[in-house]
């Protein structure tokens, strides 16, 4: 591991552009991203298990990062995420760009019967990122700097009857990250929102891809691009933004009946 600490005794910042952070150490989008930006950087992957992420620091360490650290990480634990935050800021310098990448899909006909495990989707695809992105854009507020990654879906554009949990989660994700872009305006701190389709992975394992179905390599090389650019928001792929325009307009009755 690389020394950081300058003759001082004070911490040395990092190179230009601060630590790249991924909360969701595992996901496959997050570490994909993770190597698209880890030329040069110092680069955090924050998940559970931490002691189990070789590979995905073995792949952005190829990536041709500086230095690659672990940290654990609980999303549901609300009451640590300052301390998580402020642990990392500590250890490795101040953050330049956080990628806000877990989440989990559940179960909708078992979220259906089962009210614990429609709040525990709520939870972790809301709460827990509204209660994550607020802790880092406070942070980074205080620093006058500072990228924001935040993951919606075309499930929460218009939320279908197929999977009304997940999609009521994106939902709300996707307005809470449009009203936090307004409200960093002016801060120097950036929030780009990416919005992909159905995302061929390990979450969707065993479903049949839909329409304009992307890989966690596209999205996160959109992403990647979209940050260069500095985009606020991008569809994944392009042409999903103009389909919803279309399927907003849709009758109730003929949108209840579509497949997920």
């Amino acid at each position: 591991m690389e020394d950081t600490t300058a003759r001082d005794g004070l911490r040395e910042e990092p190179p230009a552009g601060g630590v790249v952070v991924v909360f969701g150490g595992r996901s496959e989008i997050g570490v994909e991203l993770a190597t698209r930006l880890a030329a040069g950087a110092t680069v955090v992957l924050a998940a559970r298990r931490a002691d189990q992420l070789d590979d995905e620091v073995a792949a952005v360490t190829a990536a041709g990062a500086r230095a690659v650290h672990t940290v654990e990480f609980d999303a549901d634990d609300l009451a640590s995420h300052p301390k998580v935050v402020a642990s990392i800021v500590a250890d490795h310098g101040r953050i330049g760009t956080a990628v806000v990448a877990f989440g989990i899909l559940g179960d909708q006909a078992r979220a259906e019967g089962d009210a614990a495990h429609a709040a525990a989707i709520v939870h972790t695809d809301f709460t827990a990122q509204v209660s994550l992105l607020t802790v880092l854009a406070a942070t980074m507020r205080g620093w006058g700097r500072g990228d924001l990654v935040v993951f919606s879906s075309v499930a929460g554009a218009r939320v279908r009857r197929a999977n009304y949990v997940y999609g009521s989660a994106k939902a709300g994700l996707d307005g809470f990250a449009r009203g936090l872009t307004d409200a960093l305006h002016g801060s120097g701190v950036r929030l780009l929102l990416v919005r992909p389709g159905f995302v061929i992975g390990r979450m969707t394992e065993g479903m049949s891809p839909a329409p304009l179905s992307s890989t966690p390599a596209q999205v996160a090389e959109a992403a990647a691009k979209a940050l260069a650019g500095r985009r606020t928001e991008i569809w994944v792929p392009r042409a999903l933004g103009a389909l919803v325009v279309v399927l907003r307009l849709m009758p109730r009755a003929v949108w209840r009946r579509l497949p997920r």
